[in-house]
């Protein structure tokens, strides 16, 4: 299962609307540390596919949603529950951490 990706236009209906838990990965092109940690958001939507959605959003094509949530340093990584960000992590994290996070989230 691959991270689905954001935009303005689909953030609701993907993460604000899930019936699931969301782990959204603020991200950009240009930032070293998110490169480092894409290849652990891709293993993380594999190991909780059907239980968590994992979805990136580019900061630079959804500025509006960075801006709501106060995105000021990448990556960082909101867990979103019934439509409410519940716990936020900012940096390239180990993976144990950020599954951490999740595992209290469920």
């Amino acid at each position: 299962m691959k991270p689905v990706h954001l935009t303005d236009k689909n953030f609701k209906q993907e993460v604000l609307e899930s019936d699931v838990p969301v782990l959204v990965d603020f991200w950009a092109d240009w930032c070293g540390p998110c490169k480092m940690i894409a290849p652990l958001i891709e293993e993380i939507a594999q190991q909780y596919a059907g239980k968590v959605k994992v979805a990136k959003l580019n900061i630079d094509e959804g500025q509006s949603y960075a801006s709501k949530y106060g995105i000021m340093s990448i990556p960082t990584m909101i867990i979103f529950k019934d439509g409410q960000a519940v716990d936020q992590l900012v940096g390239a994290l180990p993976k144990k951490d950020l599954v951490a996070k999740i595992e209290e989230n469920l």
